[in-house]
């Protein structure tokens, strides 16, 4: 898997996970309430996790901007609380991020 790096607004987020494999656009908790996000917006579902088990969301950030190489990208992500995620990563970016690219530039 890639690791890239993003812009939201004025930050930049370093070893941002890149996975293709994923569906979802993933951040933690701490990296939401570290860039100053509001509240996120409830799910309407739950997630499965790599091994199988369910789990319940945090909520949904929605029409997010990022930038990525210089490139607009209008992105959802869906909020995990930090103790679900094994990875030393806080941000992961999916499949829909590339679908999303379209949107942006549309």
């Amino acid at each position: 898997m890639a690791i890239i790096q993003i812009q939201i607004g004025k930050n930049t987020i370093k070893d941002v996970l890149l996975d293709g494999g994923c569906i979802i656009n993933i951040i933690t908790k701490q990296l939401r309430l570290k860039l100053g996000f509001l509240k996120p917006k409830p799910t309407p579902y739950n997630l499965r996790m790599a091994d199988q088990t369910t789990t319940k969301l945090v909520g949904l950030i929605k029409d997010l901007n990022i930038y990525v190489h210089g490139i607009p990208y209008i992105t959802m992500f869906t909020v995990l609380k930090n103790s679900l995620v094994d990875f030393n990563y806080s941000m992961l970016l999916g499949r829909p991020w590339l679908r999303d690219a379209k949107m942006a530039h549309d």
